[in-house]
């Protein structure tokens, strides 16, 4: 574990490492707590990592920070193969999923003028076009499902019948999804996975893909694998009453997170790729 060494004293250079536990929870990179004679550290290593994978990271931590909504850890050190955060410990109490909600429904109150981002980033390890849109329905169709599309494609993992329903959801999108929807700040990763509890059982946010979108989107991926409670949705919705219409639509934002896991995990996620492809189109 040297190079974890070597890293550590990136942040402090009299550090002396007297502990190194994995953890567990990354599928992408290696994910470590780190003991010093001075203090723990959380660090995140990826050999392999894409160019600009932890500066991305570092951004969109910055990008939920300024909302002043939500929680996050300091990033103290990145580079192209590690990050280095303040490590989050704590443990919850009755309030802490109440103020997860709580903390969503302010995040989702920050606004932007158009859908997208200044900059790509990545969704996991894949990339995540974020070129700016005015018009939610084309943000959705040429910047979420599409690039997946292509992506399974020369992955192989298009059957012909999933080529065609996709094609059918990608020209019919407008009659399904509103184009006048406002653009507010999103986590974009929005998984049980990546949130933590802290101090005084405050939630922290981690391992964001950010961008602006219709906050429709992230709550479509909270209830797409589970895992936040209904003390959570209840809070949320103090703040940010949610449409009755969001039901028939959910399914097509869990779309777009249910291709990325197909592209990246492979065809154990297939099953439900192409339940909600056969809610939304037929087969010819």
């Amino acid at each position: 574990m040297e190079h974890i060494q070597k890293a550590i004293r990136y942040v402090d250079p009299q550090a002396a490492v007297t502990n190194i536990a994995s953890l567990s929870g990354g599928s992408i990179s290696s994910a470590y707590r780190v003991d010093t004679n001075q203090r723990s550290y959380f660090l995140k290593w990826n050999e392999e990592a894409p160019y600009d994978f932890f500066r991305q990271e570092k951004r969109g931590l910055e990008f939920l920070r300024e909302s002043e909504a939500v929680h996050v850890p300091d990033v103290l050190h990145w580079s192209k193969k590690f990050i280095i955060m303040d490590i989050i410990q704590g443990s919850g109490d009755s309030r802490t999923d109440e103020w997860l909600g709580i903390d969503l429904a302010n995040l989702h109150q920050s606004s932007g003028d158009y859908f997208g981002l200044e900059e790509d980033n990545f969704i996991g390890e894949l990339p995540q076009e974020n070129s700016w849109e005015t018009s939610w329905v084309r943000f959705v169709r040429d910047h979420r499902l599409r690039p997946q599309l292509e992506i399974a494609r020369s992955l192989g993992k298009l059957t012909d019948e999933r080529s065609r329903r996709l094609r059918y959801i990608l020209d019919h999108l407008g009659e399904w999804i509103p184009d006048d929807r406002q653009p507010v700040k999103l986590h974009g990763d929005l998984w049980a996975g990546n949130w933590l509890t802290g101090e005084e059982g405050r939630p922290y946010l981690i391992d964001p893909a950010c961008w602006y979108g219709d906050y429709e989107f992230d709550l479509a991926f909270t209830r797409l694998f589970g895992g936040f409670s209904e003390r959570t949705y209840e809070a949320y919705e103090t703040i940010q009453p949610v449409e009755a219409e969001f039901e028939e639509r959910m399914p097509l934002y869990q779309l777009y997170y249910l291709l990325v896991h197909l592209n990246v995990f492979g065809e154990m996620y297939g099953e439900q790729v192409d339940r909600v492809l056969a809610l939304y189109s037929r087969s010819s």
